[in-house]
């Protein structure tokens, strides 16, 4: 675990944040860094060796040939930012690893090695009561009161006690055991739309971090993304509501079933009487 680290190039540089991200509800974390890092064009300078924490499950087969394992892949960006005196570092992974989530939180951290990391960025999903045709805010929390401050400046919702699950949450944990300042951005997503990607909930978060790290990304193909997902939102509404009225409601009248068999019977009591008046 050591050497899971490897580093292509190693920009000279006296401070960078880092913005991490992996899988999670709605995949806001992963649209969003993947959007950063396509927009700015970030290079990309190395990554994490998989063999320590992930373990394949199965394989593919292709036209009846067994391929090899695949391993999900874990990388690192660096974009040189002009206006700050920070720049920025990109972790993305593939996959959140189903055992030693903390070792591998641990084992990005340990980029601050070669590269001086100030502070740390994750974002995720804030499951909320709310429709999917609504604006999505932002929650937000940090590892200490100054950067309540600063999120507070970005008018960021504080919501008290909360709790973020997964690496994009325990990330921030770790991160603050030894010593880095960081901060978590969360999309609101409805209840009902958590088991698809959520770029409208991306987007918001997007918006918000690129203020708090002062650089600027053209967002109107995240914002185009995020109109044609309300498509399949409202679907999966509609769907949710019927589950809902199947489960929780019951006719106020039989089935039609039901009804033909009752006027079956009322129809053979009938006949029966007629044929007793006979």
């Amino acid at each position: 675990m050591k050497n899971a680290i490897k580093l292509y190039k190693e920009p000279r540089r006296k401070t960078c944040d880092l913005f991490a991200a992996w899988p999670g509800i709605g995949n806001v974390a992963l649209i969003v860094a993947r959007y950063i890092r396509d927009k700015l064009k970030a290079e990309e300078i190395g990554g994490i060796e998989p063999f320590e924490f992930f373990d394949p499950i199965g394989i593919m087969v292709k036209s009846n040939i067994i391929e090899a394992p695949q391993f999900p892949e874990s990388k690192f960006y660096y974009w040189h930012n002009p206006k700050s005196d920070r720049d920025l570092i990109l972790f993305i992974s593939d996959e959140q690893p189903s055992f030693k989530s903390y070792d591998l939180a641990s084992c990005v951290l340990d980029i601050n090695q070669k590269l001086k990391i100030k502070r740390v960025y994750t974002c995720a999903a804030a499951i909320a009561r709310i429709h999917h045709t609504e604006r999505p805010r932002v929650w937000g929390a940090a590892t200490n009161q100054e950067l309540l401050e600063v999120l507070r400046k970005h008018n960021v919702i504080l919501r008290g006690d909360i709790q973020i699950a997964g690496l994009n949450g325990l990330f921030l944990g770790v991160a603050k055991e030894r010593g880095f300042e960081g901060i978590c951005l969360l999309g609101e997503v409805p209840m009902y739309t958590t088991r698809i990607p959520n770029p409208k909930a991306s987007l918001a978060v997007l918006d918000t971090m690129t203020k708090i790290l002062d650089i600027d990304i053209n967002i109107s193909e995240l914002a185009k993304l995020a109109k044609e997902s309300d498509e399949e939102m409202k679907k999966m509404a509609a769907e949710a509501m019927e589950e809902f009225i199947d489960r929780y409601t019951k006719p106020v009248w039989p089935p039609e079933e039901e009804i033909e068999e009752i006027d079956e019977e009322e129809e053979d009591n009938e006949n029966g009487d007629e044929e007793e008046d006979e």
